[in-house]
């Protein structure tokens, strides 16, 4: 199938690749920095809308123009970017990091590239759901059983969390498929800044809903300010940043891959830092959910409807 890029060069898929991993490993590591904040008063809501607010404007100082899409269509997809791969998914994330372990939100989202291919498959329906991916997602899913099961015997957690990490999952899937249609048209810069509006404008009515208590005192601390600095620098600007670029050269499903990197370094960060303890079952459900995810990658390689994209 013709592409409309040209193969990129060793280099230059050096440096996509390595742009991936960046990209992850400071999402892995989101998950703790937003443990401290919420354990230093602040909401889930108001963390999100400082992060988002940071990158925002400096994607607009970086990119001012064009300042809207080139159709309504679009200006709608970009909304729902916005909600799916902002306000929603990071509203959850946040909550859920409130009620289970930070480790459990990183591996139970790491599962948005299988539903990532399951929603692709029954949207385009390019391709039958092989048995290699009803494989991978069985032993993924058990995996997920068995990092819920650790923490409700370990410590005293609510499954609620468990659930909202899962309905970011999805969140984030149907982010990965809406980018689909805009990289074929808009830079990185315009996707990640329309993606950055739209996610704080739909939050900011949150606000009303779930007022911040947060004093100007503990805001200006140093550990608050290090943390929202690197949510909104690094994870935020950043991240977004490469990962727009990852998706329009590697496609939404073969770039999701990578995000079954971003537990490994959320467990070892929420071990050190939040001294969460790693335990055998624990580790038997890591090993579980990232094995899952690469087996159904790997065997449904070449058939994904989107790794044959662009």
């Amino acid at each position: 199938m013709s592409s409309k890029y040209h193969s990129p060069t060793r280099y230059q898929s050096l440096v996509i690749h390595l742009g991936a991993l960046i990209a992850v490993s400071a999402w892995g590591a989101s998950f703790v920095a937003t443990k401290v904040l919420t354990q230093h008063g602040l909401n889930a809501v108001e963390i999100y809308i400082y992060r988002f607010a940071i990158a925002y404007f400096l994607t607009l100082l970086i990119c001012p123009r064009p300042f809207f899409s080139r159709s309504k269509r679009d200006e709608l997809l970009f909304l729902l970017c916005g909600i799916c791969g902002g306000s929603v998914y990071f509203i959850a994330e946040n909550t859920a990091v409130i009620y289970t372990l930070v480790s459990n939100v990183s591996l139970i989202t790491a599962l948005s590239p299988i539903i990532t291919f399951l929603i692709a498959t029954l949207v385009f329906k390019t391709d039958r759901l092989s048995r290699g991916f009803i494989l991978g997602s069985a032993i993924a899913l058990i995996g997920v059983g068995c990092v819920i099961f650790n923490s409700s015997v370990e410590v005293n957690v609510n499954p609620f969390g468990d659930m909202l990490a899962f309905l970011a999952a999805i969140s984030w899937a149907l982010y990965t498929l809406l980018l689909r249609p805009l990289n074929a048209t808009y830079s990185a810069w315009f996707i990640s800044r329309k993606t950055f509006f739209y996610g704080m404008i739909t939050a900011l009515p949150l606000m009303a809903i779930e007022p911040t208590h947060a004093s100007i005192s503990m805001l200006l601390s140093t550990e608050v300010l290090l943390n929202i600095g690197f949510l909104g620098l690094i994870c935020s600007f950043l991240a977004y940043l490469l990962w727009a670029l990852t998706v329009r050269r590697l496609g939404a499903v073969k770039s999701g891959n990578y995000l079954y990197f971003s537990p490994v370094v959320t467990l070892i960060l929420s071990a050190v830092v939040l001294g969460e303890s790693i335990t055998v079952i624990g580790i038997t459900g890591c090993l579980l959910i990232l094995g899952g995810v690469i087996l159904s990658e790997k065997l449904t390689s070449g058939h994904s409807p989107l790794t044959k994209s662009h």
